[in-house]
């Protein structure tokens, strides 16, 4: 989930339902009177709602086992897709990467050694390791909350409990163990894997705790200082903070400003007394420079001296043109591939889907982080069969103006993975309605459907600047419906050009759209 901000349009992925944007609605009446498809009274009651009055709805709905189309509306035409991009970021990336593969990260050793002594560098070569084990549980598995810490600007956002740094500690670890105890010599990140590409967010070789400081503030009591707890404490980082607690009931707005290098974080503001923590953070300006200090705070933890100083620009132009001759003395190994499939689509992780592009392009040979697009055209025109031109893309997670989807390329996706040997694994990744991810906070409570309908959400949200309100530009869903009897139908629901007040009643919004997948889901059961 990620709002507008400033007026700039922002992916936010939302939980819910399939709702697809009706593109020809009629001239007269409201919008969801423009189609002859019978929905129900219950669901045209939603669409009539007032945020809507001037919004565009549109449902395709499928039976997959017979191919029976049960609600389709304009399935043909183009919306604006949101994080529903996903879709097809990770389809591709699931193929071309593969789920099980595994992401290998070495620190190489240039130089010689004399005993314990390493007269030369230790060259980290990022390999494009999504969490480099920041997120891993004692059982391998990646966690993460249904709010993450990347969707910060959203309430209720919390942090997950692995240290961020725990991958660069194992590192550092094996460094020890391998025998050397001093560096005579500097510590090197090797970002060569992969040029920067135009992407926002933009994805690096090496990310640690997705190249973000974790600012999170906690009330105590009325008049005096809020707690801060920050993370991952990395020099030269340092944050301050003047928050201070309020009444119960007071106002809770925290402010982040940073110097022009990123590395002087401060928060101001008030929390009020009784509220849960909150949770702010600010980017890492040089993920590699970062990243070479932590590597050698790290080392100094495990025992082993660097001479060269500890902060600082990364030197990459130190590197060898290649390490045929050079022993590798660490290497960090990720969880599985498809264990960041789950993060990036259970919690619409941003920075892991357009780095999924980029991990597609490696695969193959390339640099060029776009030259995943052509392996995107080729699987779904070769594998999937779906004409590629329902799709407009110009990234891995739906953040871009100009990308438009049809409903029905999105479905045809669905209903490919139901004749995969991975159909079950591939819906398990997906937001649970009711149960967890961005679908988490709907359906929670007397809702039948709640853990039938798995979905991934996709939303635009951009500011009003003349109504001084939120433009709800998209809210889509798109996934399975679980039925009463086991069944599986595909769907695809959207709104597109809703209004709404704030970022907080654009939730209601977010939860018409689940409500109306739930009573899809409820009307199908009731079929059979």
């Amino acid at each position: 989930m990620r709002p507008m901000i400033s007026g700039r349009l922002r992916t936010w992925s939302a939980a819910g339902a399939t709702l697809v944007a009706l593109t020809g609605a009629a001239a007269a009446g409201p919008p969801a009177a423009a189609h002859g498809d019978n929905l129900g009274p219950a669901i045209e009651a939603i669409m009539h709602k007032a945020p809507y009055k001037h919004a565009q709805w549109g449902v395709l709905e499928t039976d997959p086992a017979n191919g029976r189309v049960i609600h389709s509306q304009f399935a043909n035409q183009f919306f604006v897709p949101g994080s529903t991009v996903k879709l097809v970021t990770m389809s591709t990336a699931w193929r071309t990467v593969g789920p099980n593969h595994r992401f290998t990260t070495p620190v190489m050793a240039t130089g010689t050694r004399t005993g314990s002594t390493l007269h030369g560098n230790l060259a980290l070569v990022a390999q494009g390791d999504l969490t480099m084990g920041g997120r891993t549980k004692p059982d391998g598995s990646v966690d993460y909350t249904d709010i993450d810490h990347t969707e910060a600007a959203i309430p209720g956002a919390t942090l997950t409990p692995e240290n961020p740094l725990a991958g660069i500690n194992q590192i550092a670890r094996q460094i020890r163990r391998a025998g050397i105890t001093r560096v005579d010599g500097n510590v090197i990140i090797d970002p060569r894997l992969f040029n920067l590409p135009d992407l926002d967010p933009q994805p690096t070789p090496l990310i640690l705790n997705d190249n973000l400081i974790d600012l999170l503030t906690t009330p105590t009591t009325p008049g005096r200082p809020a707690k801060l707890f920050w993370r991952p404490q990395v020099a030269p980082y340092q944050v301050t903070s003047s928050v201070r607690t309020v009444a119960r009931g007071g106002t809770t707005s925290v402010n982040v400003t940073t110097s022009p290098d990123g590395t002087r974080i401060r928060l101001s503001g008030t929390i009020a007394a009784g509220t849960q923590p909150l949770l702010k953070v600010s980017g890492i300006q040089d993920p590699n420079a970062f990243g070479r200090t932590a590597l050698i705070e790290a080392l100094a933890r495990a025992g082993v001296t660097v001479t060269a100083r500890p902060t600082g620009p990364n030197p990459q132009n130190q590197l060898p043109g290649n390490y045929r001759n050079d022993p590798r003395v660490a290497a960090y190994v990720s969880p599985p591939y498809s264990q960041y499939a789950k993060l990036i689509l259970k919690v619409s992780h941003n920075l892991g889907a357009n780095l999924a592009l980029c991990n597609m392009a490696v695969v193959r040979g390339s640099k060029n982080c776009f030259d995943a697009f052509p392996i995107e055209h080729d699987f779904l025109t070769r594998v999937a069969h779906i004409d590629p031109k329902q799709f407009q893309l110009a990234d891995g997670r739906g953040g871009t103006p100009g990308e438009r989807v049809t409903p029905r390329g999105l479905v045809e996706l669905l209903t490919y993975w139901l004749r995969t040997p991975d159909a079950t694994a591939f819906r398990r990744l997906l937001p649970i309605l009711g149960v967890d991810g961005s679908n988490a906070i709907s359906c929670t409570t007397n809702c039948p459907a709640k853990g039938k309908v798995f979905a991934k959400p996709g939303t635009i949200i951009a500011g009003d600047e003349l109504n001084q309100e939120l433009a709800a530009t998209a809210q889509n869903e798109a996934g399975y419906l679980r039925t009463n009897d086991g069944r599986l139908l595909t769907f695809f629901v959207g709104v597109n050009g809703a209004a709404t007040k704030d970022i907080n009643s654009f939730i209601s919004i977010f939860n018409d759209v689940n409500q109306i997948t739930a009573l899809l889901q409820e009307q199908a059961s009731a079929r059979h």
